[in-house]
């Protein structure tokens, strides 16, 4: 049996990272949308990769499970690849909360019961959870451990305190970073790490929805103001997810990698910091 490496969410960047890392082990791409999963699946296949699809929920324990079983059948999972989410201009507060807080969380527990010694695992998070001003240390602890299936139930994540989308992905890519953190010990029992990367504004469908959305402009100026001038493109993240998840990066894990041109740089201390 082979190898299995499984990518949720087979946009731009979890192809780019699966590309670098997928040769010679079995690729089950799985996404919502079984037309997503059978575009990524035939550009992969050939390209020469061995692939398979599934549909997955993330926000379903039931859904993720059953993805779970599946690549258990094919081979023992060396990696996971969680690029699926939704954004601010795609879906309201309590989507972006399910989606990306609670269905990150639940894909690194079910899979951190089975990721094989020497397996690795990369999240994709977001520049956005860089911006979202400090939370106190109960709320970190809070969003890095509290119980998967209790997590809609915090405090600060209830409707009153969370009303607007941004406000929503902020603190659901902070959480993110900061379950990769609480689970990279759990992992860490079984032999194998888990990191995230955080990247800025790059060129994907989601981000093109973005930048002809509300929030355009905004988006335009960040891009025009960072240091380095430009958006970042799938690739770029593909490089720093194979080194994640490769033996060069055998040392790393409960890392957050931010990759976004500087743009939290500038947001923080340069021409981006708000008025």
């Amino acid at each position: 049996m082979k190898d299995v490496m499984v990518v949720i969410g087979p946009g731009s960047i979890g192809q780019a990272i699966a590309r670098r890392v997928s040769a010679g082990k079995h690729l089950i791409l799985a996404d919502l949308r079984e037309e997503n999963a059978n575009a990524a699946a035939k550009t992969l296949s050939e390209a020469g990769f061995e692939v398979s699809t599934a549909v997955v929920d993330v926000t379903s324990r039931e859904s993720v499970h059953a993805l779970v079983e599946t690549a258990k059948s094919l081979g023992p999972v060396t990696g996971v690849i969680h690029a699926a989410g939704v954004s601010p201009t795609q879906a309201s507060p309590a989507t972006i909360l399910k989606v990306d807080l609670y269905g990150t969380a639940l894909v690194l527990e079910e899979f951190g019961n089975v990721i094989a010694r020497g397996g690795a695992g990369v999240v994709i998070a977001s520049q956005s959870g860089h911006r979202l001003p400090a939370l106190t240390q109960e709320q970190n602890k809070a969003l890095a451990i509290t119980p998967v299936d209790e997590l809609y139930a915090l405090p600060m994540l209830q409707p009153d305190q969370v009303t607007d989308p941004l406000r929503a992905y902020q603190i659901s890519k902070r959480g993110n970073s900061l379950r990769v953190m609480a689970e990279a010990v759990r992992w860490g029992k079984r032999g194998a790490r888990v990191n995230a990367i955080s990247p800025g504004i790059i060129i994907t469908p989601l981000a093109k929805d973005e930048l002809s959305g509300p929030r355009g402009a905004g988006y335009r100026r960040m891009i025009e103001q960072c240091p380095a001038g430009r958006a970042g493109t799938p690739d770029e993240v593909g490089n720093v997810g194979a080194l994640l998840m490769g033996p060069d990066g055998a040392f790393i894990t409960g890392g957050d990698f931010l990759m976004d041109g500087g743009v939290t740089a500038a947001y923080w201390y340069g021409d981006l910091a708000p008025t």
